[in-house]
């Protein structure tokens, strides 16, 4: 028979899961030891984001074995930070742990969290001071956060993810924020509250590729840039006086040189390249209020951010709606 379910957990831990199978059993088990040395009531909440694997089969599974492990199997692959979400909508803790599946967040590094957060932080983030990525990866990361931080106007560390513990103040503001584009650490540092970083372990991970390719990455820079800041349409309004600027200064030596007798057919080249350049900026510029109208677009539409198809609580499965 699974262990009671405790309806007031004093900390609950939210797991988005993706390609999660082979990794559930030693996550749940290693967490579990900790919570039992920290002697807290707990909850682990792991969320199926459509995983292709059999993930899904293995939560049942524990959540049979645990009452205190509860599932919820989302409809399709929303995305990791809308699992985030949906596992954060039914986290009843104090504290509210975030963390993912693969391993690479040690659940050890729980005991440190919590032990700081009750110094008086509200927000404890882990930052992976030796990450255990290849070199690629750590790369790609750091360019991807470099041109975040540029774009968005704040800063963003390559070393922080969504791996931390949050107060449940905290977890409230976070999830009353319903807007469609969802990126939890922007969200975590936008609602504020006292906030600390932390060195914590990271481990490798070599059975497992990332999941986040270079396409993805960019859709989810692209998406964090037009939810978080108008600095892209501020660059084109930039660039486009800067054209105009330099389209004026063209013309104006154009026509000294013309009164000056040493133009008599106009240049075919220099024409051709002004369109190409005039049109180039012109569709960037399209393009650039075309993002947002189109982001716009999707919120107003209101849709559900993501779509539960069922929950398991070890007591049954109980379909979404």
């Amino acid at each position: 028979m699974p262990s009671a379910i405790n309806p007031n957990p004093h900390i609950s831990i939210v797991i988005p899961v993706y390609f999660g199978r082979d990794t559930l059993d030693e996550l749940t088990e290693r967490i579990c030891q900790v919570m039992k040395q920290l002697e807290k009531t707990f909850e682990i909440i792991l969320v199926d984001d459509g995983s292709p694997d059999d993930s899904w089969e293995k939560i049942e599974e524990l959540a049979q074995e645990d009452g205190f492990i509860k599932g919820i199997k989302l409809s399709r692959n929303f995305g990791q930070h809308y699992a985030i979400t949906a596992g954060l909508d039914q986290a009843k803790g104090d504290w509210v742990v975030v963390m993912d599946c693969d391993l690479q967040d040690s659940p050890e590094e729980i005991s440190w969290l919590y032990q700081k957060a009750m110094e008086g932080y509200d927000v404890v983030v882990g930052k992976r001071v030796d990450r255990k990525d290849h070199f690629w990866r750590k790369f790609g990361s750091k360019l991807f956060y470099r041109t975040l931080s540029y774009l968005t106007g704040s800063e963003q560390d390559e070393t922080i993810a969504n791996f931390g513990i949050y107060h449940h103040r905290v977890i409230q503001e976070v999830i009353g924020m319903r807007e469609s584009i969802r990126y939890f650490p922007t969200m975590i540092k936008w609602v504020g509250f006292r906030q600390i970083s932390i060195p914590v372990a990271h481990q490798s991970n070599q059975n497992r590729k990332s999941t986040y390719h270079t396409k993805k990455l960019f859709n989810l820079a692209l998406d964090i840039m037009l939810a978080y800041s108008d600095k892209p349409i501020r660059l084109t309004v930039k660039l486009g006086v800067g054209v105009a600027l330099t389209g004026f200064l063209f013309a104006l030596y154009t026509l000294i040189r013309y009164w000056q007798g040493e133009i008599i057919v106009a240049g075919y080249a220099s024409l051709i390249i002004s369109i190409w350049v005039l049109a180039g900026v012109l569709l960037i510029t399209l393009g650039v209020v075309g993002l947002y109208v189109g982001k716009t677009f999707e919120g107003v539409k209101n849709r559900p951010i993501y779509i539960i198809e069922k929950k398991t609580y070890g007591q049954g499965v109980e379909k979404g709606l």
